[in-house]
């Protein structure tokens, strides 16, 4: 493993065409600067991020790793505008969203960021096309094209037979892909994974990172995974690992890159 070089050409960019990572066309897509969260525990100050700066790069497949309590559910958090640092900027996709108002980080997390979680998160009363549908109607889409987008993702991740089954009728596989479908239809800046393989067994873990890898290179989408399976990590071009809210290394993998 080979450590992250912070400039300006440091973009991991994969290519379709022959699976390799690139140092070229290298556009931020995230930006974390000096980020710290601090919570208030009775008379103590419990600091879960204490100064994370992070370059994020359209095209990248990423991990994040580290033990219980190390800041990876907060790092998430931030990311995915569910949460906002103590301090620090974070520029999310040409936004700063540590600057705009607490009520428009809903529109910036509908329009900007795709959530895959490791319980899937689908409403059980919808059917799989009712759940990808969904995000894209709080988003204001018209109905025709949330009808037009979901079915397109709901057929790339080949579930065009599940269309009208609710989650009870799906594999834990398949809730899985209607998951990763409903994240990528809005077409948002970046897909964020926690634990997505963590309720699957070994086989289908496989073909659910497989199928993210697809996406990744596809549609340049830019996924950020959060896992503690070194085997799912091994697979990604970069692997970051936290400690008490820091990150301690920030790795690419030489074979992917150039």
């Amino acid at each position: 493993m080979v450590r992250v070089l912070e400039s300006e050409d440091a973009g991991l960019i994969r290519t379709a065409s022959d699976g390799v990572v690139r140092r070229d066309d290298p556009e931020v897509i995230l930006q974390l600067t000096d980020v710290v969260r601090t919570y208030r525990m009775g008379v103590e100050d419990v600091h879960a991020l204490a100064g994370v700066s992070l370059t994020v790069f359209r095209g990248e497949f990423i991990a994040i790793m580290g033990r219980s309590g190390s800041g990876k559910s907060t790092l998430l958090n931030i990311i995915g505008c569910l949460d906002r640092p103590t301090s620090g900027t974070i520029i999310l996709s040409g936004v700063d969203v540590t600057r705009v108002a607490k009520g428009t980080l809903p529109r910036i997390r509908r329009e900007k960021i795709g959530f895959v979680f490791q319980q899937f998160n689908l409403i059980p009363t919808l059917t799989a096309l009712e759940n990808v549908m969904l995000p894209m109607e709080y988003a204001g889409l018209p109905e025709r094209t949330r009808r037009e987008q979901a079915l397109e993702m709901l057929e790339a991740v080949g579930l065009t037979d599940r269309l009208n089954h609710r989650p009870t009728e799906l594999s834990g596989g398949q809730q899985q892909r209607v998951s990763i479908a409903r994240a990528l239809a809005p077409h948002p800046a970046i897909v964020l994974a926690d634990e997505p393989t963590g309720a699957l067994d070994t086989q289908i873990a496989r073909s659910i990172l497989d199928l993210m890898r697809h996406f990744n290179l596809e549609r340049r989408q830019t996924f950020i995974i959060v896992t503690h399976d070194p085997l799912v990590a091994a697979q990604t071009d970069r692997v970051i690992h936290l400690s008490d809210g820091r990150v301690v290394s920030d790795e690419v993998n030489p074979e992917r890159s150039t």
